[in-house]
């Protein structure tokens, strides 16, 4: 396959059709050409790039796979107008996009609008390299600005150069911390107790886990087990040349198809040994969070936004509650004007959403990376779909920083939450090493020390 792509992006046939869409273009519009490869199935795993960004986005259970090389074209923004700003962003570019068929960006968003570490805290680019298979059918887009054709031309073969496989990684899990797991249910108390006195209804509080490897972290390798581990979630990521953030996402944020809309209310989580996902606490979870997307979407869409019948979605070895909502947005709303109302809904942060999001900061909730913020794809017509950024892990070499959330509502029990929580982690754990079955281990670290009193 590498041979053929580089026959491709090398060819002067490649370099014509793409001058001629790029004849009387501004200098700074995209220029995109689509290239239909041989029908296959292809993941695109083995051609993530070393030193260079990307970004991947994979549908399994669809026979979907996306893979982005390199930036054509990118922008990033921060602070509380982030959204508007990469919404003009977007616009500016679709104006003058040359293009001879479909072609897409990517964006990314942190959960706060602050967060700019280790990735800028909200990201949108047109990739220089985009490699898809969607159900066995294949294609390659290449976009330059028009006014670097020239250069870009020698720079898309250096694109694909990717990584040689290295040693199989030998991830451990570090120490049980059981000091840091009491100061966490201690959190779970105080905000049952802000709860209690009715200053909100919802909490989300998150955790992180320290891993190590004695050897480089394989992106690759991991995006290869979450695909077979989660088929009916999306699997995505976004390296910058050093460090890489992925994960499996068993929710949608929203998709704009035309003037359809489609949000996921997702909330309540079972596994293996939990209560029911039928319990009173989870049924309540999740009546908050339609309540919430609801509102927060109605302004946006002519008539009232309808909810579907709320059934159970797997995400592994885990499951929640989702009911799907759906609405016809206004003609002036855009897929950026949708994410702004939504995001954060009470899935990640809480509610009342101003209130939640107030008690985070005060009590100096963390979140690594884009972990709880939002991962894309856009399209120049308008069309898009933006998935919440969990179950995620944060790459740095041989060391990995995972984090996982509980929503605390009424009738919560700190070490039932905090058991979610290691049920979540489980997820990642097994995908950073399938071989030693962390996923069914969801008990805390005194448990797993061997006190099971």
């Amino acid at each position: 396959m590498i041979n053929a792509l580089l026959r491709h992006v090398r060819s002067a046939e490649t370099a014509r059709h793409l001058a001629a869409l790029a004849t009387g273009a501004p200098a700074s519009a995209p220029i995109s050409l689509r290239l239909e490869l041989p029908a296959q199935f292809s993941d695109w795993l083995d051609l993530l790039p070393d030193g260079q960004p990307w970004w991947y986005r994979a549908r399994p259970e669809h026979s979907e796979f996306r893979l982005g090389i390199g930036h054509a074209l990118h922008v990033t923004s921060a602070g509380s107008n982030r959204f508007a700003a990469l919404d003009g962003a977007l616009a500016g570019f679709c104006r003058d996009w040359r293009r001879n068929g479909p072609a897409l960006a990517f964006s990314g968003f942190a959960f706060a609008d602050n967060n700019t570490a280790p990735f800028p805290n909200a990201l949108l680019a047109i990739p220089a390299i985009l490699l898809e298979c969607v159900d066995g059918t294949c294609s390659l887009t290449l976009t330059t600005p028009a006014g670097r054709l020239p250069q870009t031309l020698v720079e898309w073969p250096t694109l694909l150069i990717h990584a040689a496989p290295g040693q199989p990684p030998n991830p451990q899990a570090g120490r049980p911390e059981p000091l840091a797991e009491q100061v966490w249910m201690a959190r779970v108390v105080a905000a049952l107790r802000d709860i209690a006195r009715g200053h909100l209804d919802k909490i989300v509080l998150t955790r992180c886990r320290q891993v190590e490897s004695n050897t480089p972290l394989s992106p690759a390798a991991i995006l290869a087990a979450l695909n077979v581990q989660q088929p009916r979630s999306i699997v995505y990521a976004h390296g910058n040349g050093r460090q890489t953030f992925l994960g499996a996402t068993p929710e949608r944020l929203v998709r704009k198809t035309g003037r359809q809309v489609h949000v996921d209310a997702l909330a309540g989580t079972a596994w293996p040994g939990s209560p029911a996902l039928a319990d009173d606490k989870n049924r309540h979870e999740q009546s908050l969070v339609v309540r919430a997307v609801i509102e927060a979407l109605a302004p946006c869409c002519d008539g009232q936004p309808q909810t579907g019948i709320l059934e159970e979605h797997p995400a592994g070895f885990l499951r929640h509650w989702r009911s799907r909502i759906s609405g016809v947005c206004r003609r002036d709303s855009s897929l950026f004007d949708l994410v702004r109302a939504l995001h954060p809904t009470p899935a990640v942060g809480g509610f009342p959403t101003a209130v939640a999001e107030e008690w985070l900061t005060a009590h100096n909730e963390q979140r690594h990376g884009w972990y709880s913020g939002g991962f894309g794809v856009l399209f120049p017509d308008g069309d898009g779909e933006f998935s919440v950024a969990l179950r995620s892990a944060l790459l740095d070499g041989n060391k990995a920083t995972l984090q996982a959330g509980a929503g605390i509502v009424a009738g919560s029990n700190p070490q039932q939450e905090l058991a979610e929580t290691e049920a979540k982690l489980g997820t990642l754990l097994a995908a950073l090493n399938p071989d030693q079955g962390h996923a069914l281990d969801s008990r805390p670290a005194w448990r797993r020390r061997g006190n099971d009193g």
